[in-house]
């Protein structure tokens, strides 16, 4: 026989077969990793934690950029009729606001003063400007009883903002008075607030939160 004939040349090759087997299986189910050459190549997908995420952009909600358009247009066409001088910026803020509300009281015009196409067609369509002395400074005043009893833009906004959420009869005159004090009061108790019936910066805080924009 073959074998008894040569028997180191079988224990060779005996030995060369299993260590080459013992290679196979190390390479195929033995190594934690890929082999730094493997015998059958294959295309590895990248895991999800190595793709780059995308960051999307920030963009404004449609009904937002509506509203800011529409403000713009609103203050550039006050501006045209002397209502109107700060930036157009599309933010409806104190000088919006005042500004609209002199516009609707020299047209005798009753509609809501907030940013809508009924108030933009009505500043459009109207021929109204401002009074020529409608933008000018105050006067400057020595007398110092007459400054407390003068027009005040904040008691102004103060009672506008009370008169729209229905703290009584108020007539925006930017002068305070008994009603003005009552509706400051009852406001005041509604919302848990140290009664006093004065305009401090609460009460101007806690208005601006209830108007959704500034009071001044």
């Amino acid at each position: 026989m073959a074998i008894s004939s040569h028997p180191r040349e079988f224990v060779g090759i005996v030995l060369a077969a299993l260590a080459t087997l013992t290679i196979f299986i190390n390479a195929l189910f033995l190594q934690h990793g890929p082999h730094p050459a493997p015998i059958f190549a294959s295309r590895h997908l990248l895991a999800p934690q190595q793709l780059t995420p995308r960051i999307a952009t920030p963009q404004p909600e449609p009904a937002a950029q509506a509203r800011m358009q529409i403000v713009a247009e609103i203050q550039h066409e006050l501006a045209l009729r002397g209502f109107y001088d700060g930036a157009v910026d599309g933010v409806w803020g104190a000088k919006t606001d005042t500004a609209t509300r002199d516009f609707l009281a020299a047209a005798n015009l009753k509609l809501n003063p907030d940013a809508g196409d009924a108030l933009l067609h009505a500043i459009v369509t109207s021929n109204i400007k401002a009074p020529a002395n409608h933008a000018s400074p105050a006067p400057v005043r020595n007398d110092p009883i007459a400054e407390l009893l003068a027009p005040s833009k904040r008691m102004l906004a103060v009672q506008r903002a009370l008169a729209d959420f229905g703290y009584g009869q108020i007539k925006p005159t930017g002068v305070a008075g008994p009603e003005t004090q009552g509706a400051i009061e009852k406001f005041e108790r509604d919302h848990r607030m140290p009664v006093t019936g004065q305009v401090s910066d609460a009460l101007v805080r806690a208005l601006s939160a209830m108007t959704g924009r500034p009071l001044e």
